[in-house]
């Protein structure tokens, strides 16, 4: 493998420096499901096995930023070599090469399968009938190829649980609004360019709105806070607005 501080060469696997306690290691420039996979594997042996002065990790689409201290970094590198040695960066890059000789990258992962109830249109998708014009389709056209869809969850991030997913069927793609609102209820499920996402927490955003899910995404007295977490599979599946206030008051599973 070959490491670059500043290009990638091929399709390699490259590191950048990201201040002075950071390290991008990135996997590719696309968001695709084998990208994801190296992404996830690594990130997975980070986890199990942190290197002294490892701060944390953050996963994106194509890439890992792991965050440490150079302090740390540089004073356990000085006891190995008796010298002052490299710099933090390049002491990080060469663990973390090293570390890529013990884990599988191309190793499947293990996924969850989360069912998300969604009650589509009216009040919950206001923009639903605007999607079914902008296609030429019924809105129930509409609400069949969205629930149709398996959707990866790539990464967690612009809001507290919200998910970045990929695999929403190209015929509902639609660009975002024009103008943006000021606040979307959280549940609200919505459609922006070629992604579908759910909104954890009330936020201002763009996104085209079709339904609202009664389920809680973001829990945070929970010991995980996030419902979904990168490498889950989601399925949406439409309920009655009836079901959905059941579901809320915890009538209906």
């Amino acid at each position: 493998m070959i490491f670059s501080e500043d290009r990638c060469i091929n399709e390699s696997i490259t590191t950048m420096p990201l201040g002075e306690a950071g390290i991008t290691v990135s996997f590719g420039k696309t968001i695709a499901p084998d990208i994801h996979r190296q992404v996830k594997a690594f990130a997975n042996y980070l986890e199990q096995h942190p290197f002294l002065g490892m701060v944390e990790y953050i996963t994106s689409f194509c890439s890992v930023t792991v965050y440490y201290d150079p302090l740390q970094v540089r004073s356990i590198a000085h006891k190995q070599t008796g010298g002052a040695g490299s710099l933090s960066y390049q002491i990080v890059a060469g663990i973390l090469q090293e570390m890529f000789a013990m884990v599988n990258l191309n190793a499947e992962n293990k996924t969850n399968l989360v069912r998300i109830p969604v009650c589509y249109g009216g009040e919950f998708g206001q923009d639903l009938e605007y999607i079914a014009s902008y296609h030429n389709l019924s809105v129930q056209n509409v609400i069949d190829i969205h629930t149709s869809g398996r959707y990866l969850v790539y990464m967690i991030g612009f809001a507290p649980g919200f998910p970045y997913v990929g695999g929403m069927p190209s015929q509902i793609a639609t660009p975002r609004r024009s103008t943006p609102r000021l606040s979307i209820p959280k549940g609200s499920v919505g459609i922006a360019g070629t992604q579908t996402g759910i909104y954890p927490i009330e936020t201002p955003g763009g996104w085209q709105l079709i339904g609202r899910t009664p389920l809680a995404l973001f829990q945070p007295d929970s010991k995980i806070p996030s419902l979904l977490q990168a490498g889950d599979i989601i399925e949406f599946y439409s309920i009655s607005y009836e079901e959905y206030q059941a579901y809320e008051k915890g009538g209906c599973s």
